[in-house]
């Protein structure tokens, strides 16, 4: 096995992908106790800008620290909308910034990877240093669809499931991170 994916989707592209031991809702990511490095995407909708619109469950917002809990144990990386209330909470450390575990925080945008919309987002990253990351992507100009509405109400809006989807390239990528991983 290569890494453990937490809160996956029950559709997620990383059931097609082999030697991750993938955690759906259906597996519930909390009862994951191994040692293998981490992709954790555990829910965002109490923790993001959107998240006036969201109504979470009550102890959704427990499965976020679940997850950074994780990735400093084991390595790893956790991916969460840009501006994400959690890294404030956490004390997950900013863009340009270490945490006392050695984290980092790397801005992307998922459409370099594929999605729809730019969907600017963060990973923390522990267990590879930024040199050591797989080569990147990154798509100039402007992105065919919006998540929601925003500046750019021209645009259309990606779909609910689109929104929570990770791009197929994204997840490639960030299993070639995981396989850099040395906690």
């Amino acid at each position: 096995m290569i890494a453990a994916v937490l809160f996956a989707r029950s559709d997620s592209v990383y059931k097609s992908i082999e030697g991750l031991d993938v955690f759906d809702i259906e597996r519930d990511a909390r009862s994951y106790g191994g040692i293998l490095p981490v992709i954790a995407h555990p829910p965002c909708r109490a923790w993001g800008r959107l998240r006036h619109f969201a109504r979470p469950r009550e102890d959704e917002k427990d499965l976020a620290f679940f997850a950074v809990d994780k990735v400093r144990k084991n390595g790893g990386v956790l991916e969460h909308p840009e501006y994400s209330t959690l890294w404030a909470a956490a004390g997950l450390p900013l863009p340009g910034e270490r945490d006392i575990f050695g984290g980092y925080t790397l801005p992307i945008s998922q459409n370099w990877f594929g999605h729809r919309a730019r969907k600017n987002t963060w990973l923390y990253i522990l267990g590879v240093e930024p040199r050591n990351l797989p080569t990147m992507p990154i798509v100039l100009g402007e992105a065919s669809h919006v998540i929601r509405g925003g500046r750019d109400r021209k645009k259309p809006q990606v779909t609910h499931a689109e929104r929570e989807h990770t791009p197929n390239e994204l997840a490639l990528w960030l299993v070639e991170l995981v396989k850099k991983i040395k906690v």
